[in-house]
């Protein structure tokens, strides 16, 4: 068995060289080949130069170098793909997670678990602007998604390289991989885990990325529920506007029959007809996904399953 260590940096020149040190204390005292990919996202201190230097004097140190800052989703995307490990762990460079924490990652993996997730149950970090928030985040994440973790937020995670070889990340998806492995039907689990305060260098979080979060946690519903059935998606939506456009208009009958209310001194058959227009065109929607979807799959003869072992084929 091989381990990937990814190590997304933007900007962290002052803790790199200490993490090296703690990840090799660790590393060398298992018996698992390992590799260290570190992903320089686009730094402007002396980051690159610093893993430049590594790199050289140890074999097993890798670097990949960004033209620009690209994101964390991004740079971890890069050591993903690049990684020849059986199991690939992130973490950050900002020395909050503890490399001592890496067996304890191992020992579950090896106890059947696909992917194992950090929860950095005494985070030492600021209430208003990072806990509070991330408790936030966290329920959302976990009640639409339907797995239950405490700290998606956290970036020390360990993952078996066949359930995430892949997946595909965008945006500031890199937090979901837990729900899409599990969608794929990973068994995922959680440990505790230690978490350090920041000794160097600013925090890259600020509380606007929650909302960007949610944003993307929309789109990571959808995929999960309905990526290969779009119809049931806007169909649905499109079903109960018109419904509640026909009852629009049938209580505006009911008024001009029954109460002599004319139709011009009510504001319910404007709203029958805005209704029933936005639910056929949620209709049409759902059309046009179906036949986008069908083009995705088709085209690149992509399976809608993921199968996990065949037997004499």
């Amino acid at each position: 068995m091989k381990l990937s260590i990814i190590i997304p940096i933007y900007n962290e020149e002052e803790s790199i060289k200490v993490l090296y040190q703690e990840l090799k204390q660790v590393l060398n005292n298992l018996s698992f080949e390992y590799e260290i990919i570190a992903i320089d996202d686009g730094s402007t201190d002396n980051s690159n130069q610093i893993i430049r230097e590594i790199a050289q004097q140890d074999y097993n140190f890798k670097t990949i170098s960004f033209k620009r800052n690209f994101g964390q989703t991004a740079a971890m995307s890069a050591g993903i793909d690049a990684s020849q490990g059986d199991i690939i762990i992130p973490m950050d460079a900002d020395l909050q997670n503890n490399p001592a924490d890496i067996p304890e990652f191992l020992e579950k993996v090896d106890q059947g678990f696909d992917v194992v997730s950090g929860w950095r149950v005494n985070r030492r970090d600021k209430l208003w602007t990072r806990k509070i928030p991330s408790w936030i985040a966290n329920y959302l994440i976990s009640l639409i998604t339907k797995v239950k973790l405490h700290d998606y937020g956290c970036t020390m995670k360990a993952y078996k390289k066949e359930v995430i070889k892949d997946i595909r990340l965008y945006g500031e998806m890199h937090r979901f991989m837990p729900a899409y492995t599990a969608w794929h039907g990973a068994k995922v689990t959680e440990i505790p885990v230690n978490h350090r305060p920041r000794k160097y260098g600013q925090t890259k979080y600020s509380v606007f990325k929650t909302f960007r979060v949610i944003l993307d946690l929309l789109t990571v519903k959808f995929l999960i529920d309905y990526s290969t059935k779009p119809m049931h998606f806007f169909g649905k939506i499109g079903y109960w506007l018109s419904f509640f456009g026909l009852i629009s208009g049938c209580w505006a009958l009911y008024l001009k029959i029954f109460k002599d209310i004319y139709f011009i001194t009510t504001p319910l058959p404007l709203l029958t007809v805005f209704l029933i227009l936005v639910g056929l065109q949620f209709i049409l929607m759902g059309l046009l996904a179906e036949i986008l979807t069908r083009t995705h799959y088709e085209s690149q003869n992509k399976p809608i399953y993921s199968i996990k072992e065949k037997i004499n084929f």
